[in-house]
């Protein structure tokens, strides 16, 4: 029963699928439930020792790495205030069950290198940066280059927008 509790718990609606930054997919039971009452059944679902589908923001607050669910929020919504200026990133919110979507950027896909994966943009409970860069690629995903927070990324954009 408590699968079945997990997988209510970190449903979106389907509402969530025209969302256009991660604040407007935080309607499951995980971002508005108290917190400790979130955290409970997420260590109850993860006592067996297999992965639980769960937001990077969750894993991290249960590993005592990150303080609160707000804060992991205010990492994901940093990110949406950078790239949603910027031409060309558009976010993706039907990510993983349970995650908080993603942002890609267009012109490194199909451009003249030839990429079907666009760049991808991605919070994680990898590394205290939060931020994960997954680059253009046809082939085999590439191994995720760890970012060191918004500032890293905000350092680092021309980089990943250079692969077209």
């Amino acid at each position: 029963m408590v699968g079945l509790e997990w997988s209510q718990a970190i449903e979106l609606p389907r509402i969530a699928a025209t969302a256009t930054k991660p604040s407007e997919i935080r309607q499951a039971w995980v971002h508005r439930a108290p917190e400790d009452h979130v955290l409970a059944l997420f260590r109850s679902m993860s006592a067996g020792g297999d992965p639980v589908p769960a937001p990077w923001w969750l894993r991290a607050v249960a590993k005592g790495e990150l303080e609160s669910r707000d804060d992991g929020f205010r990492v994901e919504d940093r990110v949406a205030q950078l790239l949603s200026r910027r031409p060309g990133w558009e976010y993706v919110p039907w990510a993983a069950d349970g995650e908080s979507g993603y942002w890609e950027f267009m012109p490194s896909e199909r451009g003249p290198s030839g990429h079907r994966i666009p760049t991808t943009v991605l919070n994680t409970d990898r590394h205290p940066g939060w931020i994960d860069v997954l680059p253009a690629h046809s082939g085999t995903t590439p191994a995720p280059i760890a970012v060191a927070g918004l500032a890293g990324l905000r350092a680092r954009l021309g980089e990943f927008e250079a692969v077209r």
